[in-house]
């Protein structure tokens, strides 16, 4: 076994040996090291390449439901997601129309960690969607403070004020958080 090995040794020496020797032929000093010193600073830069320190959080992250009351801007919604009854996070399903007035909320995005100001618009006019029920309070203020409270029907304020399904629009970054 001893022998064998002893074999293969000599065998990578002599490999080794006649690969340095034709390079050193083939290149001069100067070649060399600059080789050398362009390989150094590509290790150098390589650890200020991006990438994904967050543990496979950005994939939960990704799979986050906007038909779900726990989706990030829902934290202070009170009614039926338009997600469920037709429209989007931040449109209202065909033939209702966003109420005139409107709740606001601030709520942070667990992907990039700011607070974003939400407003909160009742889609109006049509019958009431019944599907996806969410009641978040976060930040809720008594009925006396209009803007703050979301037990209110906002449709109120439109000619036509049947209630059908909450959206959720982000409207900016608030500056507090």
């Amino acid at each position: 076994m001893l022998e064998h090995f002893a074999k293969f040794v000599i065998a990578f020496d002599d490999i080794a040996e006649a690969g340095i020797r034709h390079s050193a032929q083939a290149l001069g000093r100067r070649s060399f090291l600059s080789i050398i010193g362009g390989a150094l600073v590509g290790a150098a830069a390589l650890p200020m390449l991006p990438f994904d320190r967050s543990g496979g959080r950005a994939h939960a992250l990704a799979a986050e439901d906007d038909k779900a009351c726990e989706y990030w801007r829902y934290c202070a919604l009170d009614g039926f997601l338009c997600t469920c009854c037709g429209g989007s996070v931040s449109s209202c399903p065909p033939g209702s129309e966003p109420s005139a007035v409107t709740w606001v909320g601030t709520c942070q995005n667990p992907q990039d960690g700011k607070t974003y100001v939400i407003s909160y618009n009742d889609c109006c006019g049509v019958t009431s969607c019944g599907r996806c029920p969410c009641s978040s309070n976060v930040g809720e203020r008594p009925g006396y403070r209009m803007g703050f409270h979301n037990d209110i029907n906002w449709c109120m304020a439109n000619d036509r004020t049947i209630y059908h399904c909450t959206i959720a629009a982000v409207i900016g970054v608030s500056e507090s958080g």
